[in-house]
This record gives structure tokens, C-alpha cells and sequence, in this order.
């Protein structure tokens, strides 16, 4: 079995050299493209700044999300939000779209329409109603079109599509939900994606919940009713999550000590990072490492 990585493969595309992507940056290609060429096997990679919606009409096969594994089967949509560590193992002759958008673009339409927010949120598979798919494929085929040229309106086309695909997709989660929640108060909301941003930007830090809401302009009484309305969690608890998938990831696809992954997520005690992770974890870094990488051997 091949060893791991020094550090886990960012990417522009898959496969590409990881690169500035540039704002409003919309691609769309058949999942022939990649998954042929690499035998139905995506290895664990991730790209900073780029998210996917994957169309699977065909086949299935099986997500691995950061450390867990999602299943899925034709009809669906994958969706992988930017940073996260994935790979695929694709039942061969599984056929689909890749939509590939760029993190600050998306952005920007979930704060201009909240509740679909949700969809991106973290890894997962929405099962597609028959009755859907002539829907979903003229949805590509219009967003295909529009992507090929710069007529009057384009952009705005190209959101159109966008957002139509992602209301077929939150729907649908509705659906498989038994109802539809009430969105969060876009106060609340606003606050707290606002707060993911700073926490993706400088977690590594460990700086006090203080120096967050300073730095977003409110109290810090205020970011934790956000966080506790919204997430359901404290900033702190936030703040320790984000370290924790960091050092996951790490302790997964990488071969970096133990001591040297506490360093990189703002712990330059080795002690504290393993007393740390264990009592988030239940587990030491040690043993969570040894563990999950006998389990994926079984």
C-alpha cells in the first residue's frame, strides 16, 4: 500500500497545480474527464478555494469525506464544499457532470439567498427524484450554453442556473427531512459565516473568542448567542472543531509527527495538543491514526 503524503494534495482541478482562482470562476465538465483516466479512483485531495456540485445520472460509488465515507447511487448530486478532504471510488462506467465553483462566488449567492446555506455546509449526497431528472439536465445544458459565450445577460444566466440547481437540491433535502425548518435570522446567520471566514482564515492562531469579536464588530455576548441560535455550539466549541478537522486530515492523509501536526494547528506543546485531541476525540493522535488506518485496511 502506497505511504502517505507529506502534506494532503491541494489542487485547482483535480490534478492541476493549485493556482488563484479567479472571482466568479464557473467550470462544468463530464465526470468521464478525470475518473476514466484515473480508473474510477479519485484519491484524497482537497482545493482551497474551489467547491463541487457532481450530477451522477449513472453508477455510484462510494465519497470519502475528510474521515468518513458517504455512499451513493444514480440518480444524485454530490456536494463538496471548498477545503474539504475528498476522494471517490466510482463504479466504472458511472456518468455525470463536475460543477466546479469558485468558494468566494458561492459565497455570495448563499448571503444573497440564506436558505439554501445549508447545502454546503459540509460533505453530503441528495437522492434525485425520477420526476427531477429532465429538470437537472436542462439545467446543464443551459448553464453548458451559457458558459460558452459572452452574450448580453450571460452572468446573470449562469447564476440563474445555479440557483435553480441548488433549490432542486435543498428541496429535496426538505423532502428526505419529512418538512422544511424555518431559516435562521439572517442577523444570527450573517454573524456566524462571517465568523467561519475569519475562523478558516486564521484558526491556526488560537486567538481568544475576544479577538474574533472585535474583529467582526460585535460583542462577544452577541457572537455567542449567534453561535448557540445558528450552530448550535459556542465560538469556542467552533474554534476547537476547525483545529480538530485540521488535525484529523492530517493525521489521515499525511505522515507528519504528531508534534509537528499540533504545531500546525496553533499548539506548540505536544503534551497539551494530544491531551487536547483526546478529550475532544475520546482517543489519543496516536491511536486515532493507527485505528482508522487499520479500519480502511479491513
Amino acid at each position: 500500500m502506497p505511504s502517505r503524503p507529506a502534506t494532503i494534495p491541494t489542487f485547482y482541478l483535480y490534478g492541476e497545480p493549485d493556482r488563484l482562482v479567479a472571482q466568479g470562476f464557473v467550470h462544468l465538465e463530464n465526470l468521464d474527464d478525470r475518473t476514466r483516466p484515473s480508473e474510477w479512483t479519485i484519491q484524497p485531495h482537497a482545493h482551497a478555494e474551489l467547491s463541487h456540485v457532481f450530477v451522477v445520472n449513472e453508477g455510484g460509488g462510494a465519497l470519502r469525506a475528510e474521515a468518513g465515507e458517504i455512499g451513493f447511487s444514480a440518480p444524485c448530486l454530490l456536494l463538496v464544499p471548498a477545503g474539504v478532504v475528498h476522494g471517490f471510488g466510482w463504479f466504472a462506467e458511472s456518468s455525470g457532470w463536475v460543477l466546479t465553483l469558485a468558494g468566494s462566488y458561492l459565497s455570495d449567492l448563499l448571503q444573497r439567498n440564506p436558505d439554501l446555506a445549508m447545502l454546503f455546509k459540509e460533505p453530503c449526497a441528495v437522492a434525485l427524484d425520477e420526476a427531477l431528472i429532465g429538470s437537472v439536465e436542462a439545467i446543464l445544458a443551459n448553464l453548458s450554453r451559457e458558459l460558452g459565450w459572452a452574450a448580453p445577460g450571460h452572468r446573470a444566466a449562469v447564476e440563474a442556473a445555479l440557483l435553480s440547481l441548488m433549490v432542486i437540491a435543498r428541496r429535496q433535502l426538505g423532502a428526505a427531512e419529512g418538512g422544511y425548518a424555518l431559516a435562521e435570522p439572517s442577523h444570527h446567520a450573517a454573524i456566524v459565516a462571517r465568523l467561519r471566514e475569519r475562523i478558516e482564515q486564521r484558526f491556526r492562531l488560537r486567538e481568544p473568542v475576544s479577538a474574533y469579536a472585535a474583529a467582526l464588530g460585535v460583542s462577544a455576548t452577541a457572537l455567542r448567542v449567534a453561535c448557540s441560535r445558528v450552530a448550535g455550539a459556542s465560538p469556542t466549541a467552533l474554534l476547537d472543531q476547525r483545529a480538530l478537522l485540521e488535525a484529523k486530515r492530517a493525521l489521515l492523509y499525511s505522515n507528519l509527527s504528531v508534534a509537528e501536526i499540533g504545531y500546525s494547528v496553533g499548539m506548540v506543546d505536544p503534551a497539551y495538543f494530544s491531551r487536547f485531541f483526546a478529550r475532544h476525540v475520546g482517543r489519543s493522535p496516536k491511536r486515532y491514526r493507527e485505528e482508522s488506518v487499520s479500519a480502511r485496511r479491513a
